[in-house]
């Protein structure tokens, strides 16, 4: 499998070459009209992590514009623009430009409905599509075959067959040239590339052992089902219905899977764990657990413990933790204890706007668009969120599951037939408006 081709070694010199590139030709690329260095950005999917997302990608030093926007809902676009123009964005982003000046999408680049995502990526030179994961596949498929790059966020599916989509998808967009960044950013976090560099030159020796943590609250609100078709009200609530998350251990943990894949260089052989829906039962969330814990194995036989909930009142922990025979790694806190010296990562100069992850991964994109550098993250992403799923399977079937079987499958999680806003999910509620959940033991295909 690939991981980031970003090494600690290569981290300062790749960040030094971003400011470098503003004075270079841009003649290489190909996304660009005769005789413009503009790059025209479109935006799929308007909601709060979309627009953290455009903040990020309009700060980049090349000569971008935000020049479409498109989301199954009107609103939501509205809500988005109205951040960008008002330069106040709704994630706390730190900006240095002015945000308004770098947007100009006028109504008629505003596209509305499931297959909006279509004319708004024909609008553009690069597509940002950060709409509910399980319309990734289809949107990233689409922007590929139209020959745009790409930043696309995490998960990069909920099921293996999509998965799969994605793998093909970014085996065309190499073939094509294309660029695809995907939002797993602390692949460009200095601290993180620094202690897994260490990690991975022996600082704990062989390691025995790793842990990973989401845990938190409830991060979304459900919106009332009052005057709603059922297609419209699973996009709605898109969070707490698998086929659009893929639950909110593919959704959110995925980060830390990511993680421990990065340290171990590989995959997990096979996952066995438990979850449930203790504190989140209300009707109106959905068909996802609100806890999980498997225990994943590795080819060379080390297990790593991930644990995620998201439970309000409950003790807080997101970071990963790995052990060896020399000593351990608090790897989320850049902290090495070892036979070997212990070593902490030093405080960078800059503060925190100059270490955002979340900038730097798209400064990284853009430079690789600018200057025609390779640049694909999309297998990553896919090995990351693909852990994700084998941990959902095993949660919701009750049994150990293996990485070959839970990647052949066949299951696909979306509807048959789609009919816009008609569509009828393969999940329903029954007569009393709730939702079935999975139920280990009973069902155990994947």
């Amino acid at each position: 499998m690939a991981f980031s081709s970003l090494s600690r070694r290569s981290f300062l010199k790749t960040s030094q070459a971003t400011a470098a590139a503003v004075s270079l030709s841009t003649a290489a690329t190909t996304v660009h009209a005769a005789g413009s260095d503009e790059i025209k950005l479109a935006l799929i999917g308007c909601g709060n992590r979309g627009t953290g997302a455009i903040v990020n990608a309009l700060q980049v030093k090349q000569n971008v514009k935000l020049h479409a926007m498109a989301d199954a809902f009107e609103d939501r676009i509205n809500q988005s623009l109205d951040a960008l123009l008002s330069d106040q964005p709704s994630r706390k982003e730190q900006t240095d430009k002015q945000l308004s000046k770098r947007a100009d999408v006028p109504p008629s680049r505003r596209f509305v409905g499931l297959d909006a995502y279509k004319q708004a990526i024909d609008a553009a030179d690069v597509a940002i599509i950060t709409g509910p994961p399980g319309f990734r596949p289809d949107h990233f498929e689409y922007a590929v075959s139209q020959g745009k790059h790409v930043f696309m966020e995490k998960p990069v599916a909920t099921d293996a067959p999509g998965i799969r989509r994605v793998l093909a998808t970014a085996e065309l967009a190499k073939k094509k040239g294309l660029k695809v960044g995907v939002g797993l950013q602390r692949h460009h976090e200095a601290k993180y590339i620094e202690t897994i560099g260490r990690l991975h030159d022996g600082a704990i020796g062989d390691i025995k052992m790793m842990r990973c943590y989401w845990n938190g609250g409830t991060i979304k609100v459900p919106v009332p089902h009052d005057g709603l078709t059922e297609m419209e009200y699973q996009v709605r609530n898109w969070y707490f219905f698998a086929w659009l998350s893929g639950d909110h251990n593919v959704e959110q943990h995925v980060h830390n899977l990511d993680v421990c894949n990065w340290v171990k260089k590989a995959h997990p052989v096979s996952a066995m764990g438990v979850g449930g829906r203790q504190m989140r039962t209300g009707k109106d969330y959905g068909d996802i657990f609100d806890h999980h814990a498997v225990e994943y194995t590795y080819p060379d036989g080390m297990r790593m413990f991930s644990v995620c909930r998201q439970m309000p009142g409950c003790e807080p922990l997101i970071g990963e933790y790995a052990v060896g025979t020399l000593g351990e790694a608090d790897i989320s806190n850049a902290t090495i204890k070892s036979s070997k010296g212990d070593w902490k990562f030093p405080k960078v100069a800059g503060g925190s706007k100059a270490n955002n992850a979340y900038q730097i991964e798209h400064d990284h994109l853009f430079e690789a668009i600018a200057n025609d550098l390779p640049y694909n993250e999309a297998e990553t992403g896919a090995t990351a969120t693909m852990t994700a799923i084998l941990g959902r399977l095993a949660t919701y079937t009750g049994r150990t599951v293996t990485w070959e079987e839970a990647f052949q499958s066949e299951k696909s999680l979306a509807p048959e037939k789609w009919d816009g806003w008609n569509t009828i999910p393969k999940t329903l509620p029954n007569a009393e408006g709730r939702y079935p959940l999975p139920q280990p033991g009973l069902i155990q295909d994947v």
